[in-house]
């Protein structure tokens, strides 16, 4: 697949543009999107994301439109299950529903530079050393055990990075707006809402390392590793809003995970075989004879996966009420707004999407007066 250095230039420009726009159209003005909003957002961007790859396909043939989709549909559901650990920093720091849109996009805009660093670090170590494909075929293996375990586990608010924040910076007991320093007589400080960003960062750190291998094993193409992350990542943020509830659900996304991280690792494992250099193995001579999974039968796997996992998650969950542990929308009010009000940013029951919003922002607001504009 030939690249140009224009069509490059022209990718992140837009995406550049795409999330600007994003901030200035729908986060600046702190507002918890409705169901409906966040519907047509999201088909909106799913819709372009599957133009896109159509594109693909027909500019430079299906081989690559497949090798994108296949792509695709596994950073989209690698970025569903970040969500599970945004609902869970979101709820720690009980960051109020009208604020969380401005975590949600940083935290978005923080994954992608990530992710575009380690797509540039994983496109030098393929073109210049076959051997990293036995390297990324056993972190995949490894990744798949692990989320086999379950990958939701701990306090993904709690991080060494949190805490040596909370040691080395000042920090406000109150949000103070949707703004992530402010001024209190006379001094610099840091809200809750600039510990929430830091938290969200180092979690798009630690699932980088799966997302870039993952899809490095169904494509070796830099350009569609880089749209596929952007494509999956663009409506992340209406989809935290829309799903709801409903991720709690998903109680076999894990398993489903599993079993994608797997069967990629294995593929790259068949292909390191089949390219190898390595000089212990075969003399450092290729294995020929090795079978190659074919991208259509990736983007099969993948596809059935994800469809048998979300079904069955379904199934097995009908009539089950959202939230945590039965906390009702009255009882996970009135813990997060005294979360909000005490500074304690820890172990607060997951809220009922629309009920709390008000409450929310009522708390987060509280001292805004007081502040001086940074």
């Amino acid at each position: 697949m030939n690249v140009s250095a224009l069509v490059w230039i022209v990718t992140l420009a837009v995406t550049v543009v795409f999330f600007v726009w994003e901030f200035f159209s729908h986060v600046r003005r702190p507002h918890e999107p409705s169901i409906g909003e966040s519907a047509r957002w999201s088909a909106f961007y799913i819709g372009l994301a599957l133009l896109f790859g159509v594109g693909v396909g027909v500019v430079s043939g299906w081989e690559y439109g497949g090798q994108y989709f296949a792509g695709y549909l596994t950073e989209k559901a690698l970025s569903v299950d970040n969500l599970f650990v945004f609902l869970l920093v979101m709820t720690s720091f009980a960051v109020p529903k009208a604020y969380q849109q401005k975590v949600l996009l940083i935290g978005i805009v923080i994954a992608l530079i990530m992710r575009g660093a380690f797509i540039a670090v994983g496109a030098a170590l393929i073109a210049n050393f076959s051997w990293i494909f036995y390297l990324f075929g056993a972190l995949l293996l490894v990744l798949a055990a692990q989320q086999l375990r379950g990958s939701h586990g701990g306090n993904a608010a709690d991080n060494a990075v949190v805490r040596l924040a909370r040691r080395v910076l000042p920090v406000t007991d109150e949000y103070h707006g949707d703004r992530l320093t402010v001024r209190l007589d006379g001094r610099r400080l840091v809200t809750p809402m600039f510990l929430t960003v830091v938290a969200v960062g180092v979690i798009d750190l630690v699932f980088a390392v799966d997302s870039i291998p993952a899809i490095y094993g169904l494509t070796e193409e830099a350009y569609l590793v880089f749209t596929a992350n952007a494509f999956a990542l663009m409506g992340l943020r209406q989809l935290y809003f829309l799903l709801g509830g409903l991720m709690e659900r998903l109680v076999f996304l894990s398993q489903g995970l599993a079993v994608i991280l797997g069967f990629i690792g294995v593929k790259l494992l068949l292909h390191a075989l089949h390219v190898n250099e390595v000089p212990f193995i075969n003399g450092g001579e290729p294995l020929l004879w090795v079978p190659e999974i074919p991208t259509w039968l990736s983007l099969v796997v993948i596809a059935a996966t994800v469809a048998v996992a979300t079904v069955a998650s379904l199934a097995v969950t009908r009539g089950r009420s959202s939230g945590v542990s039965g906390v009702s929308g009255h009882s996970a009010a009135a813990h997060a707004d005294a979360a909000v009000a005490d500074g304690r940013h820890s172990d607060v029951a997951v809220t009922n999407q629309g009920g709390t919003a008000a409450s929310d922002t009522a708390h987060a607001d509280r001292g805004r007066s007081d502040a001086e504009t940074p």
